[in-house]
């Protein structure tokens, strides 16, 4: 299929060998990811998703603290493959930290108290809209990323460093940078399990 959206979406891949080989600059990358999550929908047009965006030593600082509140969680003898992995995501250009900020939800709930117990819901899904957006506008850039989620053991260690509001929940995290290695082959479960067509 040509369609250029399938085209990118296709392009959209986990990468966790991760470089800071990138040709763009930190202006540009910065453009780029507040774009992807302007631009994404939203119920009601909420525009409930927040970042926070991480370079260099900052975002090396996350994948640290990420350590350290894994530390007392993981067993001794399989804490070395959970700390090769973190440095993988440190390796990278930076990281988005992907936030739902939860007053904006609470409002929504007062203000159309019919829909109250949909909006999480709702601002669950408008996160993972910002995500996908976010993840294929840096693979259309040639930037490899991939979606992680240590939150909530992380949370508060990184509420502390950044300063990060009250409201304000942790969804995910992105670490990004150079493609360092090629993507495995991709696999998909079969068309008549998945999809029903109705006409």
């Amino acid at each position: 299929m040509s369609n250029p959206v399938i085209q990118s979406l296709r392009k959209r891949r986990s990468q966790y060998s991760l470089g800071r080989q990138v040709r763009q600059s930190q202006a540009e990358i910065e453009a780029l990811i507040k774009e992807a999550i302007r631009l994404s929908p939203s119920s009601f047009n909420s525009q409930s998703s927040r970042a926070v965006i991480l370079f260099g030593a900052q975002s090396e600082k996350f994948w640290g603290l990420t350590r350290e509140a894994l530390l007392p969680l993981v067993p001794a003898d399989g804490f070395a493959a959970t700390e090769s992995k973190l440095a993988s995501f440190a390796a990278g250009v930076g990281t988005v930290l992907f936030y739902e900020d939860q007053s904006v939800v609470k409002g929504l709930q007062e203000n159309f108290a019919l829909y109250a117990d949909n909006f999480p819901v709702w601002s669950e899904q408008s996160s993972g809209i910002a995500q996908v957006a976010t993840w294929t506008a840096l693979a259309e850039a040639g930037i490899g990323a991939s979606l992680q989620h240590y939150n909530p053991v992380v949370d508060e260690a990184v509420r502390r460093e950044w300063d990060i509001p009250e409201s304000w929940k942790l969804r995910a995290q992105m670490p990004f940078g150079s493609n360092e290695a090629p993507f495995a082959e991709k696999t998909f479960m079969d068309d008549a399990d998945r999809f029903r067509v109705v006409a």
